[in-house]
């Protein structure tokens, strides 16, 4: 890994393989969870997928040619919010302060925006992840919801109020 942060930008449908490559390592660090190419129909055309809901997805390249990170945000517009998708750091990056690069953009579009509110659900699994999103200031709400996916998923929900936003 390079001493400075690698390039972050707009995902492009092209990076729909090594996207799923970095979904896929992070979930098999995990014990039964498993990466299904079914279940993620978003990572066929991910740029596409995220422009439709109004919304983007960044990337981070890592020197090899591979995701180093990526992150997605889309409008939730009954709740004044955005959701946060796909937030995964490749294991070398993590402590580098990709992460916060990443959750960076994801601030400036909600600012812009106006929402009030950022949300997003993680993998009862992802520990690591829960206490990022804690440092970040999101709260862990009440309730959890079941996938029915290959990995029997079950999820935490995470929210964030944005500060000046209206609620």
């Amino acid at each position: 890994m390079s001493t400075s942060l690698p390039p972050l930008r707009d995902a492009r449908d092209s990076d729909s393989e090594p996207l799923a490559a970095l979904v896929a390592a992070s979930f098999a660090e995990y014990p039964n969870c498993h990466f299904i190419w079914d279940e993620f129909p978003e990572l066929r055309r991910p740029a596409t997928h995220y422009a439709a809901k109004g919304g983007r997805l960044w990337i981070a390249d890592a020197p090899d040619g591979s995701v180093a990170g990526s992150i997605a945000v889309a409008p939730v517009p009954e709740q004044n919010a955005v959701e946060l998708t796909k937030v995964y750091v490749a294991p070398g990056w993590r402590g580098a302060g990709l992460a916060q690069a990443l959750f960076a953009n994801v601030l400036g579009f909600a600012q812009v925006g106006g929402y009030s509110e950022m949300m997003l659900w993680s993998d009862t699994r992802f520990a690591r992840g829960h206490r990022f999103y804690e440092k970040l200031g999101f709260a862990r709400w009440p309730g959890e919801r079941y996938l029915g996916d290959v990995s029997f998923t079950w999820e935490y929900h995470f929210r964030k109020r944005l500060a000046g936003q209206p609620a």
